[in-house]
């Protein structure tokens, strides 16, 4: 039996974990939208599609990737209770939720980190909240 040529798990991850988002109807019903580009006068709050590292998570029989994605919460709402609701939504959704990635074997959906940060610059009232997740993927021998 050959190897499968391994291909890489980035973008067919995050269409899987935006599928997931776009899925959760609670989730839905609180931001305005799920993004790869956010449009120039987008409605706060939504949710935006960060960065990704994709590393080789590789054995002996099996090409695997774990894959670090970024989702970007922001919102306008005076404190941090927003965005943070939409967070625990976010997470809900994804921690230990299966994935369909496509040309992939979803293995794990993983929370790693959470950070409160509001933008400085006047008026000063965005709030950013970015989550981390890493996702753990074999390439499909099929």
């Amino acid at each position: 039996m050959s190897t499968p040529i391994p291909g890489l798990a980035a973008l067919p991850v995050r269409d899987g974990v935006r599928a997931a988002l776009l899925a959760d109807a609670p989730l839905t019903a609180l931001v305005r939208g799920v993004f790869d580009w956010v449009p120039e006068k987008q409605a706060y709050p939504y949710i935006h599609m960060g960065g990704v590292v994709e590393t080789p998570d590789n054995a002996h029989d099996r090409h695997g990737s774990q894959t670090v994605i970024t989702l970007d919460i922001w919102s306008q709402y005076r404190g941090y209770a927003q965005a943070l609701t939409i967070a625990s939504r976010v997470l809900q959704a994804l921690d230990h939720t299966p994935l369909v990635v496509v040309g992939h074997v979803h293995r794990w959906t993983r929370f790693m980190s959470l950070q409160t940060l509001t933008d400085p610059e006047p008026p000063g009232d965005i709030r950013h909240v970015p989550m981390d997740f890493r996702i753990g993927t074999e390439v499909d021998p099929a």
